[in-house]
């Protein structure tokens, strides 16, 4: 079943967005009058599941679910159909019209996944997330883990800016891309503003070990145990404190976490305060570094989003999440990262979705999705739309238009590339699952 919740997320992710990036060339299109064959969700290569033309356009779901396409009179793309293009140019066809328009058309799918993305992320702020929390707010600062520690980090640390750009929500630290890919990192350290730079290796690091800086310095209480297991069954129950581990001093929630994260599967020995009674215990840690406590969440002051603020922070993590993977492409480019570690294809995409159907996570990750495919298309690539603007371009160079001839082989030759491309991502998928 979470297999098939897997698959259905993706299918529907993608549909959308395919719907969402076709449109985008198809209104531009019909704006300038440029007429539309078909409008099809997946690639039919042969065969159509469904299909019905509406006016001039000829709608329908292709069976191979690899994206999508539209058909524009008199321009060569991927049907690679040049039968039109032997009679002259007509007032209705892509050829007859001005640089400009072709421009607009051409990327319009690229600037409706940019925009759709933005909004998704807006109104997951205002109708999942709706609050956040500020900076200013955690008096307490960061708790610092070895890996941080190594780095220059102290737990009190108060982050005050990545890359010299002011941070305001501390999701901008633990739950963006922007930190995996920073060159310095401030904080404010008991009034003391200091610049800690940062390795090339960190994200080579937090792809595998997220761990390094968290909000956990705040003060250790045990608000509940979970029945029947090593805690409970240990004797500690709600409102104890763990004082001691092994004759390390308990002062904050991460000196716990990182303690018995360092004694997986062993047994440790603890001081609790009961209240009552002051007892040392034995306890198992599980294989994860838990023992099967809740501890009291420190009583944060949240900012509410407001629209304005909400579409402010939809931009920003749209933007980061293009960055991040631009900057993701370039590290495996100049081959510091691997692309068959960092590259994931349908398969690999579906098992980031998981399992379960949940929303706020399945439309972040198709806002991300979004500006991926945003990326992609923009490449200048033969047969992508990035490829279309570079001839357009070429175009305007030379002051003449291509062959079609050319342009025939220049489509042939994207083709083979991105298919290239797709057996690649695939095979890696396949591969990874064992």
């Amino acid at each position: 079943m979470s297999g098939l919740i897997m698959a259905g997320q993706l299918l529907l992710a993608l549909s959308f967005l395919v719907v969402i990036h076709e449109f985008g060339h198809y209104i531009a299109a019909r704006a300038f009058g440029i007429r539309v064959e078909k409008f099809f969700i997946f690639f039919d290569a042969g065969y159509k599941v469904w299909s019905k033309k509406y006016g001039e356009t000829e709608f329908g779901f292709g069976w191979l679910p690899l994206g999508g396409y539209i058909k524009i009179s008199g321009m060569i793309d991927e049907s690679l159909d040049t039968k039109q293009l032997k009679s002259e140019p007509q007032p209705w066809e892509f050829r007859s019209k001005p640089a400009w328009q072709k421009l607009i058309v051409m990327t319009a799918g690229v600037i409706m996944n940019v925009i759709v993305a933005i909004l998704i992320l807006t109104f997951i702020h205002l109708g999942y997330t709706k609050k956040y929390l500020p900076v200013q707010n955690v008096q307490e600062g960061i708790y610092a883990y070895e890996y941080g520690r190594e780095l220059g980090f102290m737990s009190g640390d108060k982050i005050i800016s990545i890359d010299n750009k002011e941070i305001i929500r501390y999701e901008d630290v633990f739950a963006s891309p922007k930190i995996f890919f920073a060159k310095n990192i401030t904080v404010n350290r008991g009034g003391e503003i200091i610049e800690l730079e940062m390795p090339d290796t960190l994200f080579s690091y937090l792809r595998k070990n997220p761990i390094f800086i968290d909000l956990h310095n705040h003060p250790l209480v045990i608000e509940s145990v979970i029945d029947k297991y090593h805690a409970y069954n240990a004797g500690i129950t709600a409102g104890a404190k763990i004082l001691e581990i092994n004759s390390i001093k308990i002062n904050s929630f991460g000196t716990l976490r990182e303690t018995l994260l360092k004694h997986k599967d062993d047994t440790v020995s603890m001081i609790i305060d009961k209240h009552i009674s002051i007892d040392t215990i034995n306890i198992q840690v599980d294989s994860e570094g838990k023992i099967g406590i809740v501890p009291t969440p420190p009583e944060y002051q949240f900012e509410k989003y407001t629209f304005f603020s909400a579409m402010k922070y939809g931009w920003n993590d749209a933007f980061q999440s293009l960055t991040a993977n631009i900057k993701g492409f370039s590290l495996i480019f100049k081959g510091k990262e691997k692309a068959s570690e960092n590259i994931a294809g349908p398969i690999g995409i579906a098992k980031i979705f998981g399992g379960e159907w949940n929303w706020p996570k399945f439309w972040n990750l198709t806002a991300i999705i979004s500006m991926i495919l945003a990326l992609v298309n923009i490449l200048p690539i033969p047969a992508l739309d990035g490829g279309h603007v570079m001839i357009l371009g070429i175009e305007a160079i030379i002051r003449r238009k291509l062959p079609d001839k050319a342009m025939e082989v220049i489509q042939i030759i994207g083709m083979v590339i991105i298919f290239s491309l797709m057996i690649f991502i695939i095979g890696n998928d396949i591969i990874n699952l064992f």
